[in-house]
C-alpha cells in the first residue's frame, strides 16, 4: 500500500469514526460474540489469510535486496532469476490471498448487515403504535442503514485491519531490527509526523463534515416536506417561495464553503505526509548508503530497508487510528442494540391459542386504559431530544363496558378526542388495556396469536393509509393469494371497478406517496374494497365515510352493508345518519360511557346523543311525518 493510500484511508477513519468515548461493557462484546457466533469459521479463515498475506508482504523486500546483492557480486544469472521467480510467485499469492480475503470480508460483513438488518426490522414490525407516533422515521431508518453498515465495518474491515496490520509491523519491525537497528529507530522517530497530522486534521475534518451533514439534514427535511402533494399545496396557499428560496440557498452555500475548506485541508493534509514518507525514504537512502559505503551493510539492505519502510508506516498509522475505530464499531453495535432492548408493549403468549371458529363476539369488560409515557416505548436519540417526555399513563379510558353479539353493529358517538379511536385500537391490540378485558369469542385477545386476530378482524382507519404502490399491491395487502377475479369483484363492491378499468394501467396503476393520486374518497373506497378483500368476521369501521361525498357515501354503505351482512361490527362515525339502524349506540365523553341505546330511545331521552342529533341536522330539520331512511345492514 503506498503512503499516499495510507493516508487517506487514515484522514478517511478519523473523519467518520464516531466521535463517542461513552465505556461500552462486557455484555456488549458478549452480545457481539452471539452474533458473530454463525460466522466463526469463516471468521477464523479470514483471520488465518489476512496473516498469511502480512507475512507475504515482509518477504518481497528481503528477495528485492537479495537480488540487488546477486546483482552487484555477479553471481549466475540462474540466481537472479530464481529470485525474480519466487517474488513473482509470492505476488501471484499475495494477489490471490488478496481476492480470498476480500471475498471473506465481503461475506462476513454482507452477512452480518443481512442479519441486524432483519433481527432489527422484525423487531421493530412488533413495537407498539405509539413507539412510530413518537419515533421519527429518519432515524429509525438510519440505525437500519448508517448504524448496522458501521457494525459491519468492525468485521469486513477493522478487524482484519488491525490482525493484519499487528503482523506486519511486528514482521517487519523484526526484520528491519535485523538488519539495521540504528536507521529502525530513526525511522521510528518520525512517526509522529503521520500519526499526529492524521488526528488532527481528521478531527477538524470531522467537523467540517458534521457541520455539513447537519445543513444537509436541514435542506433534505425542507424538501421533502415542501416536495411533498400536501406541502406543496400549503406553499402554493400560504407559504413565501422567495422566502423558502432564499433559506434553502443559505444552507446551501454554507455547504458549497464547507466542501471547499475541506478539499483544501485535505489536499494538504496528503501533499505534506507524502513529503514527509519522502523525506524518510531520503534519510534511509542516505544514511544506509553511508553505511554501504563504509562496508558496514550490504546494498542490498539498504534496499530492504527502504521497501520495508513504506510497509512500516501504513500499519503504524493504521493501528494508530485503530482505537477510534474499534470504538466507532462499538457504538455503532450499541446503536443497533438499543434498538433490540426496546421491548414492545403487547406480546404474543407461547402458549396462545388462535380465535375460535365461528361467528365472534366483541366484548369490552370495566376496560381502563391509559397511554404509555415515551420513556417505555421510545428513545431520545430517536425522537432527536435530549431528554423523553415522562409524562404519560394518565387515565383516558375508564370502566368501558359493552358487548357485541355476532352479527351486530355497535355503534361509537361523541365529541372528538373523546376516546373512540381508543376503544377501536384495543380490539386488533394496537395497545393492551392496563385494566379489564377486551375478548373475542370469548377469549381475551392477550391470549389470542397476533395472526388469528389479524385474520378475524378487519379495520377501516379514517385516514384510509395507501403504500406508494399499485393499486394490486395495496389490495394484495389484505390476501396476497387472491385472483385476478376476485380483485374486480371487490373493487366493483366498493364501486371502484369502473374507475380502475379506465385507468391506463388499471389494477398496475401507482397510486403515488399515501395515495395521493386519488381523491379522498377514491381512497377510502380502495381501503374498504381492502376490507372486503380480507372477508373478516369482525369488521372495525373507523369513519369509514368520513371523505366521502353524498353519492359516494350512499354507493359505499350499500357495499359495507353487504359486507357487514352476518358479521360483528364496531363503528365509530360521525355522522349520525350512518349508524341508525345499529343494535347498539354507545355516547362517549371523556373517555365514559354517557348514554347507551338505540337511535330512536336515545332520541326520546333527550341526553348528549339527542344533542349531537339536532346539532348535526339543525339546518335540515327532520320531517315528523317521514321517517329517517334506514341503510342497509
Amino acid at each position: 500500500m503506498s503512503m499516499e493510500v495510507t493516508a487517506w484511508n487514515s484522514l478517511y477513519n478519523a473523519m467518520h469514526a464516531q466521535q463517542d468515548r461513552r465505556p461500552f461493557s462486557r455484555a456488549t462484546l458478549r452480545r457481539i460474540g452471539g452474533f458473530a457466533r454463525p460466522h466463526a469459521r469463516r471468521l477464523s479463515a479470514f483471520l488465518l489469510v489476512s496473516t498469511v498475506g502480512a507475512a507475504l508482504a515482509v518477504a518481497t523486500p528481503l528477495l528485492a535486496g537479495e537480488v540487488m546483492d546477486a546483482i552487484i557480486r555477479a553471481e549466475p544469472l540462474s540466481r537472479v532469476v530464481g529470485l525474480a521467480v519466487v517474488i513473482a510467485v509470492i505476488a501471484l499469492a499475495e494477489a490471490g490471498l488478496g481476492l480470498l480475503t476480500r471475498w471473506l470480508s465481503a461475506t462476513l460483513g454482507e452477512g452480518l448487515i443481512l442479519q441486524l438488518r432483519t433481527a432489527v426490522f422484525d423487531h421493530v414490525q412488533r413495537m407498539p403504535v405509539a413507539f412510530f407516533t413518537r419515533t421519527r422515521t429518519g432515524a429509525l431508518v438510519s440505525r437500519l442503514n448508517n448504524d448496522v453498515i458501521g457494525a459491519q465495518h468492525a468485521f469486513s474491515n477493522t478487524l482484519s485491519g488491525v490482525v493484519g496490520n499487528l503482523v506486519t509491523l511486528v514482521l517487519t519491525l523484526v526484520v528491519m531490527v535485523g538488519i539495521s537497528w540504528q536507521i529502525t529507530l530513526i525511522a521510528l522517530v518520525m512517526l509522529p509526523l503521520f500519526v499526529w497530522p492524521a488526528r488532527r486534521m481528521g478531527t477538524r475534518l470531522a467537523r467540517l463534515e458534521r457541520e455539513a451533514a447537519n445543513h444537509n439534514a436541514v435542506m433534505g427535511t425542507q424538501m421533502t416536506e415542501r416536495f411533498s402533494a400536501p406541502g406543496a399545496t400549503l406553499i402554493k396557499l400560504f407559504g413565501h417561495p422567495q422566502h423558502e428560496s432564499a433559506e434553502f440557498a443559505v444552507r446551501a452555500r454554507r455547504v458549497r464553503d464547507i466542501g471547499v475548506r475541506t478539499a483544501m485541508v485535505q489536499t494538504v493534509f496528503i501533499t505534506a505526509l507524502t513529503l514527509a514518507s519522502a523525506l524518510a525514504l531520503a534519510l534511509v537512502y542516505g544514511l544506509g548508503g553511508f553505511y554501504a559505503l563504509r562496508g558496514d551493510m550490504e546494498a542490498g539492505a539498504v534496499v530492504a530497508l527502504a521497501m520495508l519502510l513504506t510497509r512500516l508506516y501504513a500499519p503504524l498509522t493504521a493501528l494508530a487510528s485503530a482505537r477510534v475505530e474499534v470504538m466507532s464499531a462499538l457504538v455503532s453495535f450499541e446503536r443497533v442494540f438499543e434498538i433490540l432492548d426496546l421491548r414492545p408493549l403487547v406480546e404474543e403468549k407461547p402458549d396462545a391459542r388462535p380465535v375460535p371458529e365461528g361467528p365472534v363476539s366483541v366484548e369490552f369488560d370495566a376496560v381502563r386504559f391509559g397511554y404509555p409515557s415515551a420513556d417505555k416505548v421510545s428513545l431520545a436519540s430517536l425522537e432527536e431530544v435530549a431528554t423523553l417526555d415522562t409524562r404519560g399513563g394518565v387515565e383516558v379510558l375508564h370502566d368501558i363496558s359493552f358487548r357485541a353479539e355476532p352479527g351486530q353493529m355497535v355503534a361509537l358517538v361523541g365529541s372528538s378526542g373523546a376516546g373512540k379511536s381508543t376503544i377501536a385500537q384495543l380490539l386488533p391490540r394496537l395497545y393492551d388495556a392496563d385494566s379489564g378485558a377486551v375478548r373475542l369469542a370469548g377469549v381475551d385477545v392477550r391470549d389470542l396469536t397476533a395472526r388469528s386476530i389479524r385474520d378475524t378482524l378487519g379495520m377501516v382507519t379514517q385516514d384510509g393509509h395507501l403504500f406508494h404502490e399499485s393499486i394490486r399491491a395495496n389490495l394484495l395487502l389484505a390476501r396476497p393469494g387472491a385472483g385476478e377475479e376476485e380483485l374486480w369483484e371487490v373493487l366493483r363492491r366498493a364501486r371502484l371497478d369502473g374507475l380502475i378499468a379506465g385507468l391506463p394501467d388499471g389494477l398496475d396503476t401507482i397510486v403515488g406517496e399515501r395515495g395521493y393520486r386519488l381523491s379522498g374518497g377514491e381512497r377510502q373506497r380502495l381501503t374498504i374494497a381492502r376490507l372486503l378483500l380480507a372477508r373478516p368476521r369482525v369488521v372495525v369501521l373507523d369513519e369509514a365515510t368520513a371523505h366521502l361525498d353524498s353519492t359516494s357515501e350512499a354507493a359505499v354503505q350499500e357495499a359495507l352493508g353487504e359486507a357487514l351482512e352476518g358479521r360483528t361490527a364496531v363503528v365509530i362515525a360521525h355522522r349520525l345518519s350512518t349508524i341508525r339502524a345499529a343494535d347498539l349506540i354507545l355516547v362517549i365523553e371523556e373517555g365514559r360511557v354517557v348514554e347507551r341505546g338505540t337511535h330512536t330511545g336515545l332520541l326520546a331521552a333527550g341526553g348528549r346523543y339527542a344533542e349531537l342529533y339536532r346539532t348535526q341536522f339543525a339546518e335540515k330539520p327532520a320531517d315528523p311525518q317521514r321517517p329517517d331512511p334506514q341503510p342497509t345492514h
